[in-house]
């Protein structure tokens, strides 16, 4: 099989992999072209304006076909349907011919988050029958507790949650934070996030653990506050919805923020500091370049 990577803009990315899928390409995913630039958007909008479509200013469309495939036509009749000019073709990637499914297996294994907690894939045993296990397999909304970002909410979540905590997962993916935070003893747990496939793979990983959690898209979430509030996304998102944030924290109740390179965490801090005098904000943990920011709304 081959991977080809072609650039469009965002107004023809996602059309332009429908049309492709539709014309035998086996798979076709779309990326930030300038992801990890100080050129990265965020799609994550407020409740009510969330973002049209899933695509970026300068969209990569990643392609996987078979090895005899001759993109040319195919990228030709859907360029002239879009009235758009040939893509960029950026690279071709011979692919070897492996089992893709023992490959991801074995790229996610217990995920160790404290003596207490292990986040387990439904194809490992389980480490310890005496910890908390979260089991949890990588999917349409990926997140599996290995990355840095979600292993300081889990830790902080591991050290924090009370029994009379209510938590809200803002921009939840797999419900991974929030599923923790059941299992770790919350009161009652929710989670939102503006990809539908994500509530619902977030509500299928709640029903696997035995767990009561509660998934909506932004527009249907109730009104509310929230002991804790959670949100492991990216820093330019967490800025745009620090308004929506801030406004779930009950009094006296936690804002904890993930998703933060080092080098961005004062800057957000004064942020949300001067949007809400009551929220006094620090850095909780770092771990290699990331951080985790706790805030304290005053009772």
């Amino acid at each position: 099989m081959k991977q080809i990577k072609i650039l469009l803009d965002e107004r023809h990315a996602e059309a332009m992999a429908d049309l492709l899928m539709d014309a035998g390409v086996l798979s076709a995913g779309i990326e930030d072209a300038d992801a990890d630039s100080t050129d990265e958007k965020p799609l994550y909008g407020e409740p009510g304006l969330e973002p049209e479509n899933c695509a970026w200013p300068r969209s990569i469309v990643a392609l996987l076909v078979e090895d005899d495939f001759d993109l040319t036509t195919p990228l030709t009749v859907a360029a002239a349907a879009l009235k758009t000019e040939m893509p960029e073709v950026l690279s071709v990637e011979e692919l070897e011919d492996v089992d893709w499914v023992r490959v991801t297996q074995a790229q996610f294994p217990p995920t160790q988050v404290s003596d207490r907690l292990w986040i387990v894939p439904t194809w490992h045993d389980v480490p310890d029958d005496n910890a908390v296990n979260l089991r949890l397999d990588p999917g349409v909304a990926f997140g599996t507790g290995s990355h840095p970002t979600t292993h300081l909410c889990l830790k902080w979540l591991d050290e924090n949650i009370t029994e009379r905590d209510t938590v809200l997962d803002y921009g939840c993916g797999t419900g991974i934070l929030a599923i923790a935070a059941k299992l770790l003893g919350a009161q009652s747990v929710e989670g939102t996030d503006i990809d539908p496939l994500a509530v619902e793979s977030a509500r299928l990983n709640a029903d696997a653990n035995g767990v009561e959690a509660r998934f909506e898209l932004p527009a249907d979430l109730p009104e509310g506050h929230y002991q804790t509030v959670i949100a492991n996304i990216l820093c330019n998102p967490l800025k745009l919805l620090a308004p929506a944030l801030i406004a779930r924290v009950a009094p006296g109740g936690r804002l904890v923020l993930s998703g933060i390179l080092a080098h961005q965490a004062e800057e957000l801090m004064a942020h949300y500091e001067s949007l809400d005098p009551t929220l006094s904000m620090r850095l909780w943990q770092q771990e290699d370049d990331w951080v985790c920011l706790e805030g304290t709304r005053q009772g």
